[in-house]
């Protein structure tokens, strides 16, 4: 007895370190009700997109889903007020170009600024961080719209996508990402290897902040999936974004929640889609992040 009691007492101490962790009862009803919480818009706004305008405003509301999603979203692709097919198309084509460039010219920023050695280094990297404090959009909006009729460009959405390919914060992300993520040593060992600076880039700093740019690239595309302002000034009415798109929609079909409901769920089906494919790279890059800090 005393033996097998002397090989038990080391488990005790360590149950009881782990049982820490252990999520009690009010724990997880909290959890369970925020998830609720978070969770009943979105269903409630796509249980509305397959009711009808009627059924939208019954009292109480229906919880469940309806039989009319594909007659809804046929009234919403041909609604002429709308555009909303042109509308997807070219949020799809400004989110992801603006996403790439971002993406792209960050990790070579990041890398930059935080592994190569050049004079100016810090106060470009002050500068870039000036632009994080100033809200250069709503303060740059007549400049930029003046800057963009001269180009000619009023009414493309190249107006919507060159302001944005560059940004701040996805610079100073990947700098301080990089500079977590890659030790000095690695580099180091690179160059005597023989490796150019390129190459150090492609072979080294890539594969060590892809989950980082997985996190960038989500927060950029969500970011320009939903731009209103700059687009409803600098677009036409028949050449718009999706959020223009469901603000027009919201003025040409007044209390017709049904097809409000609809448009709004269609807009954010690609970025769950986007979530949904990225989620474990995302979530891997924030936590990393949170550990290395």
């Amino acid at each position: 007895m005393t033996a097998i009691q002397t090989r038990r007492r080391p488990a005790g101490p360590a149950s009881a370190a782990n049982r820490i962790w252990d999520a009690g009862p009010l724990t997880k009803v909290v959890l369970a009700f925020a998830l609720v919480l978070s969770a009943f818009p979105i269903y409630y706004m796509f249980i509305m997109a397959t009711r009808s305008k009627d059924e939208a405003l019954d009292t109480p509301p229906p919880l469940l889903p309806g039989g009319r999603l594909g007659e809804n979203i046929r009234q919403l692709l041909d609604n002429e007020n709308a555009y909303f097919a042109a509308g997807l198309i070219n949020s799809a084509i400004i989110a992801t170009t603006v996403t790439l460039s971002v993406v792209v010219i960050s990790t070579l920023a990041g890398f930059a600024f935080a592994k190569l050695k050049f004079k100016g280094s810090k106060i470009l990297l002050g500068s870039i961080l000036l632009t994080m404090m100033v809200p250069l959009q709503q303060m740059g909006i007549v400049p930029l719209y003046e800057m963009m009729v001269t180009l000619g460009w009023t009414g493309q959405i190249q107006a919507v996508i060159l302001p944005f390919l560059v940004n701040g914060f996805g610079v100073f992300m990947m700098t301080q990402y990089t500079t977590q993520a890659v030790p000095d040593e690695l580099v180091e060992a690179a160059r005597v290897d023989g490796a150019s600076t390129m190459r150090i880039y492609a072979n080294v700093i890539l594969p060590a902040v892809r989950p980082g740019m997985a996190v960038l690239a989500l927060l950029t595309f969500m970011q320009n999936w939903n731009e209103f302002m700059w687009p409803s000034i600098v677009l036409n009415p028949d050449n718009p974004v999706v959020q223009t798109s469901i603000a027009a929609l919201n003025q040409a079909q007044g209390t017709d929640y049904a097809m409000l409901f609809t448009g709004t769920a269609v807009s954010v089906l690609p970025l769950i889609i986007v979530f949904i494919a990225f989620g474990r790279q995302i979530v891997g890059g924030l936590m990393e992040g949170a550990v290395k800090a």
